[in-house]
């Protein structure tokens, strides 16, 4: 059974992951700038209090690495991902929200060796869970287990 102290974080961990995959949205909505944008979800976000519901307290420092590393490492991410997709499929006819969730996990599962593939993958199926149906999970499992494959071995 996971101790008190590694639930905590896993749930930090999952409030970040979802606040990354918001923030990378607005990225690319808005072209907020990365540092802005970390600085409005330190102050506003992360944590608060906003139309009567609590976000969760977010590990800030997993949520930036994310966010910064999905944008530096953008090109490469977006490839992976592209590759993954069916022939008469582009990255651009994803929408939006699909797109910041196969970009997160991936820079996780590129970058994050110190997070289990199944652990990348279970959490961002959980923050599919919160833009789609159940349609969309599958197509986010398989997308990201392909690159996980790949880059993971």
């Amino acid at each position: 059974m996971p101790s008190p102290k590694a639930k905590t974080r896993s749930k930090a961990r999952a409030a970040a992951r979802l606040a990354a995959v918001q923030a990378l949205y607005q990225r690319e909505m808005e072209g907020t700038p990365v540092p802005a944008l970390l600085h409005e979800f330190h102050q506003h976000r992360l944590g608060a209090v906003i139309e009567e519901v609590e976000y969760a307290e977010a590990d800030v420092l997993f949520f930036d690495d994310v966010v910064k590393g999905v944008d530096a490492r953008k090109d490469e991410i977006d490839a992976l991902i592209a590759a993954k997709l069916s022939a008469d499929w582009s990255l651009e006819r994803l929408d939006k929200p699909m797109r910041q969730i196969l970009r997160a996990g991936t820079y996780e599962l590129l970058a994050r060796n110190d997070v289990p593939v199944g652990a990348v993958i279970s959490e961002y199926l959980d923050v599919t869970d919160a833009f789609y149906d159940r349609r969309e999970k599958g197509f986010v499992n398989g997308i990201l287990d392909a690159v996980a494959k790949e880059v993971r071995g």
